[in-house]
């Protein structure tokens, strides 16, 4: 008898090194061939624990998916940080391990968070993705996201175009 389950909660100081494995399993997944190798790897290697614990005491809200008491994935989230996007409230990062994609759990996260924003008053939510990045392209879409604002980015010095995706 399986008595594995699936919950999502907010992280704590214990997770983080679970979210700097996701961080680093899922960008070089998602940003392979999309973000130069060299600068890739320079980001990833920013993401360490001191960073994590830093983003958890800043206090913007991080859930995690966590199954089987793996924390399997996570999403950073809270009002938007700048106008550009158009809406109230923004996902910031979502991310899953690479195994773990494809059978909803980022659906539930996204939707666990999607209500937090919306119990805050923070009903017209939008997530940036790069424009390169089709996964999350159709990932948005899929749960109802509309494009909308386009932006340059800079990644490591890198410019990469970004899509908003709208959702309210």
């Amino acid at each position: 008898m399986s008595t594995r389950t699936t919950s999502i909660r907010r992280a704590r100081n214990a997770d983080v090194g679970a979210l700097s494995a996701v961080f680093d399993a899922a960008w070089r997944e998602a940003y392979r061939g999309i973000i130069p190798g060299v600068a890739l790897e320079r980001l990833i290697a920013q993401r360490d624990g001191a960073w994590w614990r830093a983003a958890l005491r800043r206090g913007r809200p991080i859930a995690v998916v966590e199954t089987a008491d793996t924390v399997v994935g996570y999403a950073g989230y809270g009002r938007a940080r700048s106008r550009s996007l158009g809406v109230e409230g923004e996902v910031d990062e979502l991310y899953l391990r690479p195994e773990y994609q494809g059978v909803g759990l980022g659906r539930r996260l996204f939707l666990a968070v999607r209500n937090d924003l919306a119990d805050h008053g923070l009903t017209r939510v939008g997530a940036w993705t790069l424009e390169d990045n089709a996964r999350a392209a159709e990932f948005y879409a899929a749960l109802g996201g509309r494009p909308g604002p386009r932006a340059l980015d800079r990644l490591a010095g890198v410019p990469l175009p970004k899509v908003g995706y709208l959702f309210g």
